[in-house]
């Protein structure tokens, strides 16, 4: 992802699937876990799926888009990301799951940016800095990829989250109401937030 890291910051491994698993649940919100229940076979658990998921080679989900903060050891915070395509081919919204089109459409909206997929830290390490040391190597990944900006997509729910995105020059360009099937969340609609550069 990026050549050289800041102190207890580092490149997530295969093995780190575990806290990546929980990670990318609390940043989704719960929904991560309700789609990996769906996709669970017969004896295999949510947690499951979401671990093998984290431990694949490719995919957007993937310790290989994945940076960790560490503290003694421990991963505490993850950023997941990716850069999206300057010119994508148009999305066959009628054959996705209907969950996914208000995000599909969201992320459509802005090619050529550096997708923040994933930032998040276990409640006890919140208030540390790691988010925002996260988001400063994505800021820097994106500069390093020549990439016109950085985005991301929330939950309007998700208050803290903007708050912190915007104090790092993140606005809103777009929002979608959200599709929401079984799973359960107090958000309405999902914003995206671009940074430029």
């Amino acid at each position: 992802m990026i050549g050289s890291l800041p102190p207890g910051y580092r490149q997530a491994s295969r093995d780190d699937a575990p806290a990546m698993t929980e990670l990318v649940n609390m940043a989704g919100e719960g929904l991560p876990l309700y789609l990996w229940g769906n996709m669970a076979a017969e004896g295999q658990s949510p947690w499951d799926v979401g671990r093998e998921r984290a431990r694949r080679e490719s995919g957007s989900f993937s310790y290989r888009n994945t940076i960790v903060r560490t503290d003694a050891g421990n991963v505490v915070a993850a950023l997941v990301g990716y850069p999206l395509d300057d010119d994508p081919s148009p999305a066959d919204y009628a054959s996705m799951p209907p969950m996914f089109v208000p995000l599909q459409q969201l992320e459509d909206m802005a090619p050529g940016t550096w997708y923040v997929n994933v930032l998040a830290s276990y409640p006890e390490y919140r208030g540390r800095g790691y988010g925002s040391g996260l988001l400063s190597i994505a800021e820097a990944v994106a500069i390093d990829q020549s990439k016109s900006g950085l985005s991301i997509i929330v939950a309007d729910s998700n208050a803290g989250a903007r708050r912190l995105y915007e104090r790092h020059g993140y606005a809103e360009v777009a929002r979608r109401e959200m599709v929401k099937e079984g799973w359960e969340s107090p958000g309405r609609n999902w914003v995206l937030l671009v940074k430029p550069l």
